[in-house]
């Protein structure tokens, strides 16, 4: 593999996971399930995230492969862990990239109604797949221009409701007594404040897919502290800026979750144009997002391949370091999902998504414990994460305690079952694999 890919283009890579259909669309769920507290839910979530790539950074920096967590799960856990943490991710990589050119598909009929979903959710495939297979740096600079623009447009928003906040317009804003006014600042208590923790810790996957560009990095001791060194402060901007300033114009209790929370408060606001613009930004985090699966899964696959932890002929790269083959693969995977998607709308979601909510927390939870024993067999690394190992027990602790919480909000037991059942299946797999090869 070649490392192509610059400062800027990891910083837009940490990035463009993170800010997508969980700012745009999800966050308006969240605030209803627990009022303006949940910027307090959002910022927790933010700081044990950061804890955890902090951890990943400090594996990455002494070990710039591109199997990232798979690969030190292979080391530090032993090789089913290896297993469970590459398939685990590759089938998150699939689903979520199904569902986001699905959503895809959803915007352009904003524009085109007639156009057939099949037609735009195979160009979209196409392209990124196409960009993906050129080399390392023309997926960078995709990734850098689709999330520069979900950026801007969070900027501009937050930018916009500062203005309004001090008197711009005829907005009737009084302060920050939006934030406490309808019922105080956390008017459906304690107990709903911690279910709204489920889907914000969610809103924040896929952050760790900037661990798989650690193989193609320039200067990867330079350029990956820089860029998961900004993670926090980033988070703490576009989700707490952005939903704060919503929260302080507009009262939560109006807050609406039929379609982006942003656009309805835009357009009650009665600033025109707003559906549309937003429509562009949702449409592009939708493209980046896949993209951002589409390369982060072909190297877990690659890095699979290499191990003997999936078919050897995967492991193969073209002249510009480039895994086509896995590339390739996973496309047809997620071609066939889509379809399926397409053929029974709604049901192949409804089986497919809830593995994805719980394999989150495998993902997160493998690292952290791959980082307990990167520390105990190698000690403390350049790029040292803070207070360890007591940030690692913290860290397990919350995602112990946000499946807890799954197994309570009703819109994520399904996920709070099928998290062991998949585990186990993976583990029992991996074991059986390992004996087979032995």
């Amino acid at each position: 593999m070649h490392r192509e890919l610059k400062n800027r283009h990891l910083q837009m890579i940490s990035l463009g996971s993170a800010i997508g259909t969980g700012l745009f669309l999800i966050s308006g769920t969240s605030v209803q399930t627990a009022g303006p507290i949940v910027l307090v839910g959002y910022a927790i979530a933010g700081i044990v995230l950061y804890g955890v790539m902090r951890m990943l950074g400090e594996m990455a920096v002494a070990h710039p492969v591109a199997g990232s967590w798979s690969a030190y799960a292979r080391e530090y856990l032993g090789k089913p862990a290896g297993f469970i943490a590459g398939w685990n991710w590759w089938y998150v990589c699939v689903v979520v990239c199904m569902v986001e050119l699905t959503a895809a598909s959803e915007f352009m009929a904003f524009w085109f109604p007639g156009l057939p979903r099949w037609i735009t959710t195979a160009v979209c495939l196409v392209l990124i797949t196409a960009a993906n297979m050129i080399n390392v740096k023309a997926f960078g600079e995709f990734e850098f221009y689709f999330t520069l623009i979900k950026v801007t447009a969070v900027i501009a928003m937050i930018g916009l409701g500062i203005a309004i906040i001090f008197g711009a317009g005829d907005y009737n804003v009084h302060g920050l007594q939006n934030l406490w006014a309808h019922g105080g600042f956390a008017p459906k208590g304690l107990g709903a404040f911690m279910i709204s923790l489920v889907a914000i810790t969610f809103s924040f996957g896929g952050i760790e897919s900037l661990g798989t560009a650690a193989g193609e990095v320039e200067e990867p001791a330079r350029n990956i502290p820089r860029a998961i060194n900004q993670v926090l402060l980033r988070i703490l901007v576009f989700y707490v800026g952005a939903i704060g300033v919503m929260l302080i114009i507009w009262p939560w209790d109006q807050v609406g979750t039929e379609g982006s929370p942003f656009v309805l408060m835009l357009v009650g606001l009665g600033i025109g144009g707003a559906a549309t613009l937003l429509n562009v930004v949702v449409l592009t985090a939708a493209l980046s997002v896949a993209n951002v699966m589409t390369y982060s899964n072909a190297r877990v696959l690659y890095d699979l391949a290499a191990s003997g932890q999936a078919p050897r002929f995967l492991s193969h790269t073209n002249k510009q370091g480039v895994p086509v083959r896995a590339l390739l693969l996973n496309s047809g995977f997620v071609a066939v999902a889509v379809l399926l998607n397409i053929v029974l709308p709604g049901k192949a979601l409804a089986i497919l998504i809830p593995v994805v909510v719980g394999s989150e927390l495998i993902t997160w939870s493998i690292i952290v414990l791959s980082h307990l024993r990167f520390r105990a067999r190698e000690g403390a690394g350049v790029f040292k994460a803070p207070w360890s190992p007591i940030t690692n027990y913290l860290c397990l602790g919350y995602f112990a305690l946000i499946y807890l919480l799954m197994t309570q909000d009703p819109s994520s037991q399904s996920g709070a079952i099928a998290l062991p059942l998949w585990f186990c299946g993976l583990l029992i797999v991996g074991f059986v694999l390992s004996r087979v090869r032995r």
